[in-house]
């Protein structure tokens, strides 16, 4: 189904910038990101006669960053919001700077609440009005499926995000809109360097154009979606082993990924 406006957090690069590009040009857009200039070389980019795209940088660890993206949306007609924002840290907690491990929850988790709470209302009403449906993609990961020592509150974070939108989803099962919960594995983005892991603990990695254009396929069709066989049965088989193994397993993967 095509959508009249997105909106997309985290869109300067990776899977939200590959949401953004895979969009038809007849959807409008809004793209949110901490970068100004990097948003603005992506609109230059999307733009056509027949598409607006619009920016706002924002930092959303911020409540006054959460509310210049909330203000930017108030006058746009968005019927698709891919709150895609998210940020990690790898290694232990104690170690970890603690303004890292509340930047992580500000965005990943309180971000995504009170952004959600701000579009849905307005997105409801006018799904309602034209008669189509909305769309709400939240992006969490397959770190939501088991703990995840190293990567501890990302992967906390992640497993609120999967199951806040399963809650909404259900929910929402009656009303004239969409709700995914899109876990990717390892994906080929700027996140492993920016969460200081020297390689991934995921594997081959998935292009962020593979994982926006399973999301959008999926959207409508599913409220949880796994990118890729493997990630899939690895999301499967945690729920049969146990908790303690699965974890001990995890910690001395994730190991790894330590800079010596």
């Amino acid at each position: 189904m095509g959508y009249s406006f997105a909106a997309i957090t985290g869109a300067t690069s990776g899977i939200g910038a590959a949401f953004a590009r895979l969009l038809p040009r007849e959807t409008g857009l809004l793209l949110s990101g901490r970068n100004a200039a990097s948003l603005d070389e992506l609109r230059s980019i999307l733009a056509n006669g027949r598409r607006s795209v619009e920016t706002v940088a924002a930092d959303l660890a911020t409540a006054e960053g959460r509310e210049r993206f909330i203000a930017a949306t108030r006058d746009l007609p968005i019927d698709l919001f891919v709150n895609n924002a998210g940020l990690g840290r790898l290694g232990p907690i104690a170690d970890n700077p603690p303004e890292d491990e509340r930047e992580m929850v500000e965005v990943n988790v309180v971000a995504v609440v009170v952004l959600t709470r701000a579009l849905l209302p307005g997105m409801l009403a006018r799904a309602n009005a034209s008669g189509r449906r909305a769309g709400l993609i939240i992006t969490a990961s397959t770190a939501a499926f088991q703990p995840l020592p190293y990567l501890a509150t990302y992967g906390a974070t992640k497993a609120f995000d999967l199951l806040y939108a399963e809650a909404l989803a259900g929910e929402l099962s009656a009303r004239p809109i969409d709700v995914l919960a899109l876990c990717p594995g390892g994906t080929d983005t700027q996140f492993f360097a920016r969460a200081g892991m020297v390689g991934s603990a995921y594997g081959r990695m998935a292009t962020p154009e593979r994982v926006a254009r399973e999301g959008l396929g999926a959207l409508g069709r599913k409220r949880v979606h796994v990118v890729g066989g493997f990630n899939k049965l690895g999301t499967f088989l945690v729920r049969f082993a146990p908790r303690r193994l699965v974890t001990d397993i995890a910690a001395r993967v994730m190991a790894r990924t330590i800079p010596a």
